[in-house]
């Protein structure tokens, strides 16, 4: 019996591309399984769930993405040969892009855990699976029993002659002034992020719509397939509300928050709600004393009066938590050159959140290469942020960055890579380290501030400066109250994250998660121009402290310095295995990169060190000069001469009645293989050979003034015989030059 394979599959066309979906025929054991294709690329996203033992108190929902190597016709890099260990940045930050989206799009009591897998298993090189895994992912879960409120698609937005790109290929994405990825619903956005080269406001707000529109025909296509073969949503019962426990709380919490809630230092004000909430337990522990679970609830209503007071506040007495309105920055401080000996460092403070940033600068053999399904992916610039937990007031285990530090840090080095000098201006490797100090709001944006300062401090020539701000919503019935700067407070109780880097110039990066069902194209726009105004604040204050890099770099900072050489002289620098250009870096302990045109760059730690460095290179790459002495060793004997090597590589030939101030009949009478001797260059011939001699050092040591355009024309000795040596030399005589 053949086994047949029935898959339900549809297509759709958008922007020159055909998206398809299938499902029916692979990893049919998984409660959702889709196979979404677009030319060559193809990801494979599975959903699935499970009920746990008890409630863990959270929605458990696990989102995994994997690159498999396969895909793109290579074999890992790694020991193993197999995608084994940790995921790549890359795939964490995808990860996150299919996470946002998705998370708030689960109903409020649902506790079954649920797992997202999402693998490419073929990749072209021109489309990215990103946004199909994220398409991929929702479709998964629509057709799935997972109660899901979706369907949700995504979608890259690129900018190309003045035009809007869907999807754009990887060359277009490199060529785009604009990379911003877009996930929605039918009704509204609920994601964005990307970066951008310095674009107004206007025209990201116009992509971000423009992006909205064009994901539609996605969004049909799901529901075509939960139509189809969709399966019944499990049913999800809605928590029901303890009125009694709540009547109590309030009765005993609110006064007492209302005044905790106008502490505005934030350890502070986090003691006091603490210290409510012991009371309120301690209250209602006695009353409870038969029914101890239902005090598992206290915290949960404790938070909803808190978040209805907070709103209230900024709805009724446009009044925040630390006393601003909604569109005051909070005070900034900066200090640069903070740590004394990294090549540049920053500390940047707004409120109370802080990072210090440093710079470090390397050479090219710095660069970070990872493997990647388009090749070998290599990184002159690094921005790495830590989060530790003492920046919160927390005692944890530190395990290396967390999926939140790689997206925090890639969010800052989008923001920072476009005011970077070109390579071959600067051809230095950077990394950027934003350590947080302490936290409460939008550390990432601290960290975009301090890379600028940090990179300006330590004289890299970025263009511009750049600085971040993060926005946050209030929504209360029909009015949309747009925050600026918001406090760590405030993002938890409200309904939107969004996050705006950029120069005066524009925007360079973008980061927007909502929380509520979307917000009008008005308030977007408002929510960009308000954004606009708190980061030209922010760029004042910076440009006050420093307003472009400093002229010179840090004198701990590596040395630079790019040397031509011939390049026919090449092999001559590197020696044979390697061994000239191993002598000189253990010399000097200078990093030496050599280009095939002759450029020659020469990383050295300190001054000293660049001299010595360059001085040794340019050893190797030395022409002869006439009347000028050389010590030279003999490398050869011959009947007309001796053969003298004077410079690495390049030899001449010292005539018989060039060897002494005397008559000369055999060669190997003066000089044999091997020895040493002084001879001065009397002509470089166009094509390059050598004369030397060894007379006229001799006579010049005696005191004689030695002619050099008549020199090699006078009698050899005293006794006349230099006629009869000329003649003897008349074929080898010229025999020198370059080897």
């Amino acid at each position: 019996m053949k086994l047949e394979f029935n898959p339900t599959r549809l297509t759709t066309q958008i922007g020159g591309h055909e998206i398809i979906m299938e499902t029916g025929k692979l990893a049919k054991q998984a409660h959702g399984a889709i196979w979404v294709q677009c030319g060559g690329t193809v990801v494979l996203v599975t959903a699935v769930t499970q009920v746990l033992p008890e409630d863990k108190g959270f929605f458990p929902l696990t989102v995994e993405y994997k690159e498999l190597a396969y895909a793109a016709g290579r074999i890992p890099g790694s020991f193993f040969r197999r995608e084994i260990g940790r995921p790549s940045d890359r795939e964490v930050l995808v990860c996150r892009l299919i996470d946002r989206p998705h998370r708030p799009l689960f109903p409020e009591g649902f506790r079954d855990e649920v797992q997202i897998i999402a693998q490419v298993h073929s990749a072209d090189d021109q489309i990215n699976p990103d946004v199909l895994a994220i398409c991929g992912a929702s479709a998964a879960l629509h057709i799935s029993k997972i109660p899901f409120m979706g369907p949700i698609a995504g979608a890259r937005i690129g900018y190309l002659n003045k035009a809007f790109v869907f999807n754009p290929t990887y060359e277009q994405t490199a060529a785009s002034d604009l990379n911003i990825i877009v996930a929605g619903t039918k009704d509204a956005v609920c994601m964005v992020e990307g970066e951008a080269k310095f674009l107004p406001e206007s025209l990201i707000a116009d992509a971000i719509e423009w992006g909205h529109q064009q994901i539609q025909p996605l969004l049909v296509m799901q529901e075509e397939l939960r139509a189809k073969l969709g399966q019944a949503k499990i049913e999800v019962t809605t928590p029901v509300e303890d009125v009694e426990l709540k009547a109590a709380v309030e009765e005993i919490a609110t006064a007492k928050l209302r005044e905790a809630l106008y502490i505005p230092t934030k350890m502070e004000r986090y003691a006091a709600k603490d210290a409510i909430k012991a009371e309120v337990k301690a209250a209602l522990s006695e009353k409870y004393a038969d029914e101890p679970a239902r005090l598992k609830a206290i915290g949960g209503v404790l938070k909803d009066i808190t978040k209805k007071i907070v709103r209230g506040r900024i709805k009724d007495e446009k009044f925040r938590i630390d006393g601003r309105d909604l569109t005051t920055i909070r005070p900034i401080g900066i200090e640069l050159g903070l740590l004394p000996r990294t090549h540049g460092s920053a500390l940047f403070a707004r409120g109370e959140t802080q990072a210090v940033v440093t710079t470090t600068l390397g050479s090219t053999r710095d660069e970070q290469r990872t493997d990647s399904l388009i090749g070998d992916d290599i990184k002159r610039f690094m921005l790495h942020y830590n989060f530790p937990p003492y920046c919160v007031g927390e005692a944890k285990f530190m395990r290396g960055p967390s999926r939140r530090d790689i997206g925090h840090g890639t969010l800052a080095l989008r923001a920072i890579q476009a005011i970077l000098p070109a390579q071959e201006e600067f051809p230095f490797t950077l990394r950027v380290v934003s350590e947080v100090m302490e936290s409460n709001g939008s550390s990432s944006m601290a960290t975009v501030c301090g890379a600028s300062l940090a990179l300006m401090d330590a004289g890299v020539p970025v263009t511009h400066a750049i600085a971040g701000v993060a926005m946050g919503l209030i929504k209360e019935g029909d009015e949309y109250l747009v925050l600026s700067d918001i406090l760590g407070d405030e993002d938890a109780l409200g309904d939107m994250d969004f996050k705006v880097a950029g120069s005066s110039e524009g925007v360079t990066a973008i980061q927007m998660d909502i929380k509520i069902a979307g917000i009008p194209s008005d308030v977007l726009r408002k929510a960009l121009a308000q954004a606009k105004e708190g980061r030209n604040h922010i760029l004042t204050q910076m440009n006050e402290i420093i307003a472009e890099s400093r002229p010179q770099l840090s004198r701990h900072a590596p040395q630079l310095e790019i040397v031509m050489v011939n390049p026919e002289k090449i092999r001559s620098v590197i020696g044979p295995g390697g061994k000239n250009i191993k002598a000189i870096t253990a010399a000097t302990a200078a990093s030496i990169d050599i280009e095939d045109d002759g450029r020659i760059f020469i990383f050295a730690p300190n001054v000293e060190s660049m001299a010595m460095a360059k001085e040794m290179v340019l050893y190797h790459d030395q022409t002869a000069e006439v009347g000028k002495d050389y010590e030279g060793r003999v490398t050869k004997v011959i009947d007309c001469g001796a053969v003298v090597e004077i410079l690495p590589g390049l030899d001449g030939l010292v005539h018989i009645s060039q060897l002494s101030d005397e008559r000369v009949e055999n060669v190997s009478d003066v000089v044999k293989l091997g020895d040493t001797c002084t001879v001065k260059v009397l002509e470089v011939e166009a094509s390059g050979r050598v004369r030397l001699s060894r007379k006229a050092v001799l006579m010049e040591a005696r005191g004689e003034t030695i002619d050099l355009a008549t020199f090699d024309k006078r009698p050899s000795g005293p006794r006349g015989g230099g006629g009869r040596d000329r003649d003897r030399g008349g074929r080898g005589g010229d025999r020198g030059g370059r080897r």
